[in-house]
């Protein structure tokens, strides 16, 4: 086996399991890349592969290492690693062809498995790279004559001539329900938002630039200080902690719209979470999903795969103003001895004899006059969190503000509770539609009122207006800890990116969210009426019948030619020419049986036709064509003198 077939294969394992670095156990990255190490200098120095006793050593121990640090060989994880061990393995033992067409299946299969960590343009992108390297070592292992150009050409080629294939399959292909690279229990990885929220976990959050979802809205659109994206409701609080608290008897929400309902789509990236993300306040939804009693939506299963919807909310309502007596009491509900200074300054207030009201505007206030300061990396606060931000620190970050306002609330006996969610969002005019990203997360409060029901305030609007009406970069005085493109990056760079993510929006609604809805849709406006899965298979069958024959037809061109190629052309003159002198060619004469008999019956022509045949014979069966030899032949032809 040659060295640059060897070369070619190592280089397509070596691509094919690079971006699974990250993935993999340190020392099995490691070992793979010590013995793909080793297997080039063999094949460098021409030594002798290891026995099969120390790889069946090496396998064995390698198995029982990964048992040990997944404690299982089922799953995602293991599988890959499993997958990327043994192709490493077998690749130490690579001797013959048959060897080598198990690498090139193999590699093709380690391609199919990088779709599990991402199916983004780039990584689709690399994996054309590492399938054009493996098909290039396929075709070198069956015409290892080829230079490395021409093997190129032929996968270049290849591959051009699969792309009529896979449209066909893609677009006809029955969908199957529910993601394809989901199916095992572990490929899931839980980003975003959290159900609890704590002094400095939203200014983790905001720190990260992923997509949270996008959104596209039907008509009307709303300001940006109008779009909060309702997430987590959070009603129990245990000195630091928020979290939903207990599951209550379900509830039919009440719900009074007060304006024109607001109609947009949502392209939610998978969050490994049962919430879906709308509009305060929504009313209906395209999926199925149950709106709770605090007006959260929840899915039966997690989003574990990119998901689109449409909805509808109201930016005006009143939400449950005939609340049920169990959740007035529920939010009012504080730890007992927390933070009795707080405690002490609502109780003030309402001694005031104020109103529910006018309490909340006094605590607006409070945070508006007291040089409370907006930041990401407020100071770490002790056992009385809210204590220590009221009155010592005042530097916080969202959740600071709202864990406190409704502490404050509840203090002075006006039920609240903290939603979690997004705020705002970036629009991109390329695609019209808005990004809403991981740094867009925001808390703020609901605090309920009689008569008015549930109320949304944000107190972070009172110490950072910036923070709402323009985004994060605009609120906080340490931007420098903020990303580079979440810092008012250029203008070009912004464009840019925006570009770039409405080429990314394009590639997941028709390529990763070609799901059965899309798929029927597309197919209706195709023309395709009552579209079924027998349909599209017939279809299916038929357009790939159909390119197969129209390829096999230009395949099989040169047998409808009346015309011989250049080679034969040149060849047959000079027989007829020898016909002319009396030396005619049999019907089943060979090139090198004609020229010897032709040396025979004239040797003065012995070695002139000897070296005729010899060319015509290396043209057109031994792979050595190219214009210089063909023209060099021509011209052998044409001066071969009787």
């Amino acid at each position: 086996m040659s060295k640059a077939l060897l070369y070619g294969l190592l280089l397509s394992i070596l691509m094919v399991s690079a971006p699974h670095a990250d993935h993999l156990p340190p020392w099995v990255s490691a070992l793979c890349a010590a013995l793909l190490a080793w297997r080039a200098y063999l094949a460098h120095s021409g030594g002798a592969l290891p026995m099969r006793w120390l790889l069946l050593t090496i396998t064995f121990a390698s198995v029982g290492g990964i048992l040990i640090e997944f404690r299982t060989l089922f799953g995602r994880e293991v599988g890959v690693t499993l997958l990327i061990l043994l192709t490493t393995l077998k690749f130490m033992e690579l001797r013959g062809p048959r060897d080598a067409m198990v690498l090139v299946y193999l590699a093709c299969f380690i391609i199919i498995t990088n779709f599990f960590y991402s199916q983004s343009i780039p990584s689709a992108l690399y994996m054309l790279a590492t399938l054009l390297v493996t098909t290039t070592a396929w075709v070198h292992l069956h015409g290892q004559s080829i230079p490395l150009g021409g093997r190129l050409r032929i996968a270049s080629v290849l591959l051009l001539q699969a792309i009529p294939l896979m449209l066909i399959l893609f677009v006809l292909f029955p969908r199957v329900q529910g993601p394809l690279w989901g199916l095992p229990q572990d490929a899931f990885a839980s980003t975003g938002l959290d159900d609890k929220m704590a002094p400095g976990s939203f200014a983790r959050l905001s720190l990260s630039e992923e997509v949270a979802f996008r959104v596209g809205y039907a008509g009307q659109t709303p300001l940006r200080e109008q779009m909060y994206w309702r997430g987590p409701v959070l009603w129990e609080f245990d000195g630091r902690t928020w979290t939903p608290g207990e599951a209550v008897a379900p509830a039919a929400p009440q719900f009074t719209d007060t304006t024109q309902p607001i109609d947009y789509s949502v392209t939610l990236e998978p969050h490994n979470k049962t919430w879906l993300f709308a509009l305060d306040m929504p009313d209906r939804l395209s999926i199925p999903a149950r709106l709770t009693h605090d007006f959260r939506i929840l899915r039966k299963d997690p989003v574990k795969a990119r998901l689109r919807y449409e909805a509808r909310s109201h930016l005006g309502y009143r939400a449950n103003p005939n609340e049920a007596k169990r959740q007035i009491q529920r939010a009012l509900q504080l730890p007992p001895s927390f933070n009795p200074r707080t405690r002490q300054l609502a109780a003030g207030w309402r001694a005031d004899s104020m109103d529910d009201n006018a309490v909340v505007r006094a605590a607006l206030a409070h945070f508006s006059q007291q040089n409370f300061r907006y930041t990401l990396q407020p100071p770490p606060l002790g056992a009385h969190s809210v204590d220590e931000f009221l009155f010592e620190t005042r530097q916080g970050f969202c959740e600071h503000y709202a864990s406190s306002f409704v502490f404050l609330m509840r203090a002075a006996q006006i039920p609240a509770r903290v939603v979690t969610g997004y705020q705002g969002g970036e629009f991109n005019a390329l695609g019209n539609y808005y990004i809403v990203r991981q740094s867009d997360a925001h808390a703020w409060a609901e605090v309920w009122l009689p008569g008015q029901g549930w109320v949304r305030i944000d107190p972070t609007a009172a110490i950072a207006p910036g923070r709402i009406e323009r985004g994060l970069s605009a609120a906080v005085t340490d931007a420098a800890a903020l990303p580079f493109m979440a810092r008012n990056p250029p203008d070009w760079m912004r464009k840019l990116r925006l570009n770039w993510d409405a080429l990314a929006n394009q590639w997941n609604q028709w390529v990763l969210g070609y799901d059965t809805e899309r798929q029927f849709a597309f197919l209706t406006r195709l023309g395709m009426e009552s579209v079924t899965w027998q349909k599209m298979a017939l279809n299916m069958m038929a357009g790939v019948a159909f390119i197969v024959a129209l390829f096999a037809l230009f395949m099989l061109r040169h047998l409808f030619k009346r015309q011989p190629d250049k080679v034969q052309a040149a060849w047959l003159k000079l027989c007829r020419r020898l016909a002319k002198a009396g030396l005619p060619r049999a019907a089943h004469e060979g090139a090198q049986d004609y020229a010897a008999r032709v040396a025979a019956a004239r040797p003065d022509l012995a070695d002139a036709i000897g070296e005729v045949a010899a060319r015509y014979t290396a043209l057109r069966y031994e792979n050595r064509f190219d214009p210089a030899s063909l023209q060099a032949f021509q011209r052998m032809v044409a001066a071969f003198k009787l």
